[in-house]
C-alpha cells in the first residue's frame, strides 16, 4: 500500500486501546525449528474466500500446505456473502460483446469511491482480477444469466463488469471446494479444523517461520514454514475490536462469527501495523431488533427509487430534515447517515401517508407491519407529533418545525430546501407514525497494511519476512475506500490469495535454501 492511504494505528497504541483481554496469543518469540511437529512451505491461516484459493494455487504448484481453520466448516463469509464480484477482461463480458479493460475499471473502481482506496493495491486487484472469475468459470462457476451488469444497489460502473451466481457466495464456494477437497484427498493440504492461530513463530531476524495453533481440545502445536499467509478475515464480529479501529459502535449481528480479529492481531504482535479505518462507512440502514448492540436486524427498508418511491421525511435525533430523501445514489444516503447521532435515523408519516405509500419493508405483510407500532421497540405511534417524538427519541420542538416547513413547501408549491423533487403529499393529520433505521455493518474497513507484493509491513514500510495476507485481514478500505465500491471485497481477496501462491512465494528456491 502506498504511504498516503488513510490514517494509521501503530502497533502500541493498538495494543495499549485493544487491553489484553483482545490479544490471541503472547508477543512474538522464536523457537527452534526441530522442536515443531512438520515443516511446510505454505502454512495458510483462515479458509475462505482468500484462504481457500491460496491453499489451492499453492498446492497445485507442489507446494506442502498447512491450513488452519478455526471454523467447524470450509468457506469463511462465502455461506453469507452475495458473492458480487466485478473484472474486466472475462469470459461472461466476451460471450456478451462487452468491451472492457482494467484501466477503465481502476477509473471506475477510483471515481466510485472518491479515490480513498489504496491506488497500488486497487491497480493490483483490477490488473488481475479478469484471470480470478476465468479460473472460477473454467472450473464450472456461473453468473446469473442477465449478468454482468454495471451495477445493483450502489453506484454503477460505466461498464457491465458485476456480476454473481445465483447463489450468491455459495456458488463461490461450491466451484472453489471441490479443488480444495482434492488436495486434501491428495496429500498436498493439511487442513487443521476447529484450531486457531494464537502466536507466530519468529525467529531472531524477525521473520516468521511458523504457527502456534490450538485446536478445539487445547492442545497446542508448533507448525515451521517457509511462508505464513493470513487469510482469516476481519473483525465485525468483535464489537470491541471493532469500535475501536472504526470509531463506531458495531451495530449488528451480521457478520460471520468468527470474524473475531485474530488475524489482525497476529499481524500486529508480529510488527505490522493497521490502516484503512478512518475509511468506515455503515451500510444501508435497516431495521434492527433492538438496541441491545450488536443486534439482529428484522428487516431491510427499501428506498432504491428504481423500486420504491420515496414518501416519508426522514430526521435525525434533532429532528431535523438531514438528506434529500430521494436521492438516487445510495452512497449518498450511507454517507448523509454517517454524519448523524448514532448513524440512525427516522421515517416520519401520517395516518394517509402510511395507507397510501409503498410499503417500507416488501417482505412484510401489511397486518404485521402495523402490529409492529405496538410491539417493536423502532416503531412508535401518537396522535400528535410531539407525543411522538418524546415516544421516539427526538427533539419534539424541532420535529414540528420540521414537518411544518415540509408542508409549508409542499403546500405553497416551493422548492425543497435539500432538493427534494417527489413530494406527493404533506404531513398533516394524526395518528403519526415514526421508524427508526440505524447503520449497520458487514465488513472490516481497517485492516494491515502490506505493500506491493501483499506481504504485511511494519510502520517502516519494511517487510516481515515470510508473512503475506489477503482477504478482509488487509481491510475493506484498501481496495473498496470509503465506499461500498462494487465488487471490491469477494474479488480481490480471490485474486490476492491466488496472486500471493503463483507470483510472490517460490517455493523451489525456499526449499533448496
Amino acid at each position: 500500500m502506498s504511504a498516503t492511504f488513510g490514517n494509521s494505528t501503530s502497533k502500541r497504541t493498538f495494543l495499549k486501546t485493544m487491553g489484553v483481554g483482545a490479544l490471541t496469543g503472547v508477543l512474538p518469540t522464536w523457537r527452534r525449528a526441530e522442536a515443531a511437529t512438520a515443516t511446510y512451505d505454505l502454512i495458510v491461516i483462515g479458509a475462505g474466500t482468500a484462504g481457500m484459493p491460496t491453499a489451492i494455487f499453492a498446492a497445485d504448484r507442489g507446494a506442502k500446505v498447512l491450513v488452519i481453520e478455526k471454523s467447524p466448516v470450509l468457506g469463511g463469509t462465502l455461506d453469507r456473502s452475495g458473492g458480487q464480484m466485478a473484472a474486466s477482461g472475462t469470459v461472461f463480458q466476451k460471450a456478451k460483446g462487452i468491451v472492457d479493460s482494467p484501466d477503465i475499471h481502476f477509473e471506475d473502481n477510483m471515481r466510485i469511491n472518491g479515490w480513498t482506496a489504496d491506488p497500488m493495491i486497487t491497480r493490483m486487484f483490477v490488473d488481475n482480477a479478469g484471470d480470478s472469475l476465468n479460473w472460477l468459470a473454467a472450473n464450472g462457476f456461473q453468473v446469473m444469466p442477465d449478468h454482468p451488469v454495471k451495477g445493483a444497489g450502489h453506484e454503477f460502473f460505466s461498464v457491465a463488469r458485476y456480476q454473481w451466481g445465483k447463489d450468491g457466495g455459495k456458488s463461490i464456494l461450491a466451484t472453489m471446494e471441490p479443488l480444495f477437497r482434492k488436495h486434501v484427498a491428495s496429500g498436498k493440504i493439511n487442513l487443521q479444523l476447529e484450531t486457531g492461530a494464537i502466536d507466530l513463530i519468529q525467529d531472531k531476524t524477525g521473520a516468521i517461520v511458523g504457527v502456534t495453533a490450538e485446536n478445539d481440545k487445547g492442545v497446542l502445536t508448533d507448525y515451521m514454514a517457509k511462508n505464513v499467509c493470513l487469510a482469516s478475515g476481519g473483525c465485525a464480529s468483535n464489537p470491541r475490536m471493532f469500535a475501536d479501529l472504526h470509531n463506531s459502535v458495531l451495530t449488528a449481528r451480521v457478520a460471520h462469527p468468527y470474524a473475531l480479529g485474530q488475524g489482525l492481531t497476529l499481524g500486529m504482535n508480529a510488527g505490522g501495523y493497521m490502516r484503512g479505518g478512518e475509511l468506515y462507512l455503515g451500510s444501508a440502514p435497516a431495521l434492527l431488533a433492538d438496541d441491545t448492540y450488536p443486534s439482529t436486524i428484522d428487516a431491510n427498508f427499501d428506498w432504491h427509487p428504481e423500486t420504491r418511491a420515496i414518501w416519508e421525511i426522514f430526521v435525525n435525533a434533532r429532528g431535523e430534515r438531514f438528506m434529500r430523501e430521494d436521492h438516487p445514489s445510495i452512497d449518498y444516503k450511507e454517507k448523509s447517515c454517517r454524519r448523524q447521532p448514532g448513524e440512525c435515523f427516522w421515517i416520519i408519516a401520517d395516518q394517509e401517508m402510511i395507507e397510501k405509500a409503498p410499503p417500507m419493508f416488501p417482505k412484510w405483510s401489511k397486518e404485521k407491519f402495523m402490529k409492529a407500532f405496538g410491539t417493536h421497540p423502532m416503531f412508535a405511534k401518537a396522535e400528535t407529533l410531539t407525543a411522538l417524538a418524546v415516544k421516539a427519541g427526538i427533539h419534539s420542538d424541532e420535529l414540528v418545525n420540521t414537518v411544518k416547513t415540509f408542508n409549508r413547501s409542499v403546500n405553497e408549491g416551493l422548492p425543497d430546501a435539500l432538493g427534494r423533487t417527489h413530494r406527493p403529499m404533506q404531513i398533516t393529520k394524526g395518528p403519526y407514525y415514526a421508524v427508526r433505521l440505524t447503520a449497520w455493518q458487514l465488513k472490516s474497513f481497517a485492516g494491515l497494511a502490506v505493500d506491493g507484493r501483499l506481504r504485511v509491513i511494519r510502520q517502516d514500510g519494511t517487510a516481515i519476512p515470510n508473512l503475506f495476507a489477503a482477504g478482509e485481514v488487509i481491510g475493506g478500505g484498501a481496495t473498496g475506500g470509503g465506499a461500498y465500491t462494487n465488487g471490491s471485497n469477494v474479488t480481490p481477496a480471490i485474486t490476492f490469495g491466488r496472486l500471493i501462491a503463483t507470483r510472490y512465494m517460490n517455493f523451489k528456491e525456499t526449499r533448496s535454501s
